[in-house]
C-alpha cells in the first residue's frame, strides 16, 4: 500500500517548524543515493499502540547504527510524533525512517510521521505543560532532543519531521 502526504500553499492548513532556533525549510529530500544508509517506511496502527510500533521499527532501523544516546533519542521522538498523530489525525499513519553517516564519527536520523489530514490549526508548543498534565509535552520533548524539526497539517494530510544528528564511535 502508497501512502503519501503533502502541502501545497493553494490548501488550507499550518506549519510550524524549529531548527536551532530559527526557523527553517523543508527537509533536503531526496538526499543523494550516496548519503543514504538505509530507509524504512511502514504503516503504524491507527491506535494507542501507534507509538510501541514506532519505537520497535526506530530500533530495527538503526539496529547496529545508533549509539545508545541516539537510539533512546530517536525511539522517544518517534513515539511522540506517533502519538501525536493518532491524537489529532487521521488515518493512515506512516513512519519513514532515513538514517545516514554524513561524515565520520557522525550519524544523523530524519523521522517522520504523516498521517490522513487535521482539521486544527498548528500551535506552538507551550513552554512547559503544567505539572499536573497527563499530556501536552510532545513537541516539548521533539524541540529538547531534534537538532530540526517541523509540522505541516493540513486537512488532506499531516506531516511531522525531525533529524537527529550525534557523534557515534566507529563499528
Amino acid at each position: 500500500m502508497k501512502h503519501q502526504a503533502s502541502t501545497s500553499q493553494d490548501r488550507p492548513g499550518s506549519v510550524l517548524e524549529r531548527g536551532n532556533s530559527r526557523i527553517r525549510p523543508e527537509p533536503t529530500h531526496p538526499r543523494s543515493n550516496r548519503d543514504i544508509t538505509a530507509t524504512l517506511i511502514t504503516d503504524l496502527p491507527f491506535g494507542p499502540r501507534a507509538a510501541e510500533v514506532a519505537r520497535e521499527a526506530i530500533a530495527v532501523a538503526l539496529h547496529g547504527e545508533a549509539a545508545t544516546e541516539l537510539l533512546d533519542d530517536a525511539r522517544l521522538v518517534g513515539s511522540e510524533l506517533a502519538t501525536n498523530a493518532f491524537t489529532s489525525g487521521t488515518p493512515p499513519l506512516v513512519l519513514c525512517v532515513d538514517h545516514q553517516r554524513p561524515s565520520a564519527g557522525r550519524l544523523e536520523v530524519e523521522i517522520t510521521v504523516t498521517d490522513g489530514g487535521c482539521s486544527l490549526p498548528v500551535t506552538p508548543p507551550p513552554p512547559e505543560p503544567p505539572d499536573e498534565a497527563e499530556s501536552g509535552r510532545g513537541l516539548v520533548i521533539v524541540e529538547a532532543l531534534a537538532d530540526s524539526w517541523s509540522l505541516t497539517t493540513s486537512v488532506h494530510g499531516s506531516r511531522a519531521w525531525c533529524r537527529l544528528s550525534r557523534s557515534v564511535g566507529k563499528h
